[in-house]
């Protein structure tokens, strides 16, 4: 069989299973809305104000701890005593001043860190939703103004709201499930680490069903319905939780050394972090090409013809004027300054 009968025949196949099958046609024009729509270019750009998102927030963590050390003395001499013993005797002396230093500037840390994530965070959330947006054929909104800032923030609001839900989900029905057991008598059991399993998987999936339906139904740039947001939800969820599965088994394989320590981490936390990114986009451009939200595209804007009168004949406008006046004085000008220059060059 020659190559171009295979390609034929590998078509017609496509073709075929394309038309038995609803959710292969549906699969096909979600990737291609994503491709259309520039995906992963989106998917980079909210991955780098992610990472610049995490720096104000790490600066939070960090006045948080230093809280706590603050209003715990034997706590903070606990840690202290703990660093010290795990570093050299020589820098002993340099990390206790540093711990200290932490401690006193927990406020001037705290507040910087706030408003700066406050700042990162309003626009990585206007990003995000102009990504989002991008895959519901939404054309981008004009430069940032007071309202459009207010809106992201707000929507900045929602999601945190969201992510706390999520995790008051997933701890209230982990204690329910551990009381169950122990109410059971069944903590002892061979399969219980079985039932624990299965409960926090189930547990993360309705969290994350939370979040992606939250992403699909209120950060897109439009009021209008929503059709099929659940069962894109439900995608998200179950993909969400294989990427944190193959994460945990990456970063536990490559921990074991102590450069893949420092530098696996760090890559495999930026590596998941674009994965969520263009899988985040990839479900919202399934939900967008649900056949009962697809939207004609928006057709680009043409530029606006200018008609001068010059162009209609037999007619002679302000335009037309203007320009004969323009030859007209350029020719003269020529013939001007070649009568001059002969007249200074004359008979010799």
């Amino acid at each position: 069989m020659s190559l171009a009968a295979a390609g034929r025949r590998g078509r017609a196949v496509l073709t075929g299973l394309l038309a038995r099958h609803e959710w292969a046609d549906h699969l096909v024009r979600a990737v291609l809305r994503y491709h259309e729509r520039h995906g992963n270019h989106l998917a980079a750009a909210i991955t780098f104000f992610s990472i610049l998102n995490a720096v104000p927030l790490l600066m939070i963590a960090l006045a948080a701890a230093g809280y706590l050390l603050w209003f715990n003395p034997e706590l903070l001499a606990a840690v202290e005593a703990g660093i010290t013993g795990a570093v050299p005797a020589e820098l002993a002396d340099t990390v206790e001043p540093v711990i200290e230093t932490a401690v006193e500037q927990r406020n001037t840390v705290a507040g910087v860190g706030l408003v700066a994530a406050l700042w990162a965070g309003t626009w990585w959330m206007s990003n995000l939703r102009e990504a989002v947006s991008a895959q519901w054929a939404i054309p981008p909104r004009n430069p940032a103004s007071l309202q459009r800032l207010l809106s992201d923030l707000l929507a900045l609001v929602g999601l945190w709201l969201a992510l706390v839900a999520s995790l008051l989900v997933t701890a209230i029905g982990t204690g329910l499930g551990e009381t169950v057991l122990r109410l059971a008598g069944w903590q002892g059991a061979g399969w219980t680490q079985l039932t624990r399993f299965t409960l926090g998987l189930l547990l993360g999936l309705a969290a994350d069903w939370l979040i992606f339906f939250w992403i699909i139904t209120r950060l897109p740039r439009t009021h209008g319905p929503v059709h099929g947001a659940v069962r894109a939800a439900l995608l998200g969820a179950v993909g969400l939780e294989v990427l944190r599965h193959a994460l945990t088994i990456y970063l536990g394989r490559i921990t074991g050394s102590p450069g893949g320590a420092v530098f696996g981490s760090l890559l495999g936390l930026l590596v998941f972090a674009y994965l969520v990114s263009r899988f985040v986009l990839l479900v919202t451009a399934w939900a967008a090409t649900v056949p009962e939200n697809l939207r004609p595209e928006p057709e680009p804007e043409q530029p606006s013809a200018v008609v001068h009168a010059a162009a209609a004949p037999g007619r002679t406008g302000s335009g037309g004027g203007v320009a004969a006046a323009v030859a007209g004085a350029m020719l003269v000008g020529v013939l001007v300054g070649t009568r001059l220059h002969h007249g200074r060059r004359g008979p010799r």
